[in-house]
């Protein structure tokens, strides 16, 4: 045989060779490696994580981890994990997974109707890594409330209802700082002085917005309630808010779970800064969250000439309204019945 074609026969073995190992190279980095059914799910990265971390997290999700692996260290990954919440989508190849895993997904927050502040830290916390006891801290810090001008019973007032774009591994500090960002930019100069024309600060607005809130699921009506409730601040009465006896109740039995639908005199000459039956003004902090509607209600109120006014049992989630304690004595009267042949006992 010439040496020519030995050589020539060399050549094609090591093409072939080289092929192959290609081939093989390539299906192990552009091959699907993932073994969940899912169409996509999310992993979750610790702060302070290393790869060895990383390893234990990915384990249940990955097919064969040798060519993970061979991929990562290819793309320096091991030395660059980076903490977060991480999209994998069923199919993923390598590459794929290692490109996810440097890619921090934002979760979506969406928050409303939380009655207080342990209970929103306690939301928060099972959506980002800062756990509810952190994120209570953080905005409770002395410091931070002295600089923005808050105590810790009306601190509640700074989180404005929204949808906003959070980072799973931003920390208790970094949340509580977002959202007094978000607060100074919803309380703009314009409704500042709105709150201003009603004698009230961006945190009594929020208080008040929070008794209305609690008084009414009914948007259209909640700019008159807001009048109302303005008048009798205005004439020094009590506000006589049965949500904010309600919030003293739960509060004092330390139970925000109970459902209290009725309440008794017993309940209105309760002693509590929260009821409203026997204080003059508003209370030390918000009774609830209230939503963009109830503030933009006392902001912008109904100009009315009421004082009064009780649920009513012909429009059922509307209010009856009344100028005069004889007008609503009869329509107190015409719920109290309704309510007592209902067989409502608290």
């Amino acid at each position: 045989m010439s040496i020519k074609k030995i050589i020539t026969i060399a050549a094609v073995a090591v093409i072939s060779v080289l092929m192959i190992y290609g081939f093989i190279l390539i299906n192990k980095i552009f091959s699907a490696n993932t073994k969940f059914e899912e169409k996509e799910l999310y992993v979750h990265v610790p702060t302070g994580a290393n790869y060895t971390d990383v390893k234990k997290i990915l384990e249940p999700y990955i097919k064969n981890f040798d060519n993970f692996e061979m991929v990562a260290d290819k793309r320096s990954y091991p030395e660059n994990v980076k903490s977060g919440r991480f999209l994998l989508k069923k199919d993923m190849n390598n590459i794929d997974l290692v490109r996810a895993m440097r890619s921090n997904v934002a979760v979506k927050l969406a928050f409303n109707n939380q009655e207080r502040l342990e209970n929103f830290a306690g939301r928060v916390g099972t959506e980002i890594e800062a756990d509810s006891l952190s994120l209570m801290k953080a905005i409770k810090d002395p410091a931070f409330l002295k600089e923005n001008g808050f105590n810790e019973e009306n601190v509640f007032a700074m989180f404005i209802p929204n949808t906003y774009e959070i980072y799973w591994n931003t920390s208790a500090e970094k949340f509580r700082d977002k959202m007094i960002k978000e607060y100074h930019n919803f309380w703009t100069a314009e409704r500042i002085e709105k709150a201003k024309k009603q004698g009230l600060t961006p945190v009594q607005a929020t208080i008040l917005a929070s008794i209305v809130h609690k008084e009414s699921v009914k948007k259209d009506e909640r700019p008159r309630i807001a009048g109302v409730y303005l008048n009798r601040l205005r004439l020094e009465m009590p506000l006589q808010a049965d949500p904010t006896v309600i919030y003293a109740l739960k509060l004092r039995d330390n139970n925000f779970d109970q459902v209290i639908k009725r309440v008794f005199y017993n309940d209105l000459v309760m002693r509590s800064p929260y009821n409203t039956y026997v204080n003059i003004g508003l209370p030390p902090g918000p009774i609830a969250m209230p939503d963009i509607t109830a503030l933009e209600a006392v902001l912008d109120p109904e100009k009315n000439d009421y004082i009064y006014f009780c649920a009513s049992v012909e429009r059922f989630g509307y209010h009856e309204f009344a100028s005069t304690y004889e007008q609503h004595q009869i329509n107190a009267k015409k719920y109290s019945d309704w309510i007592a042949s209902q067989g409502v006992t608290r």
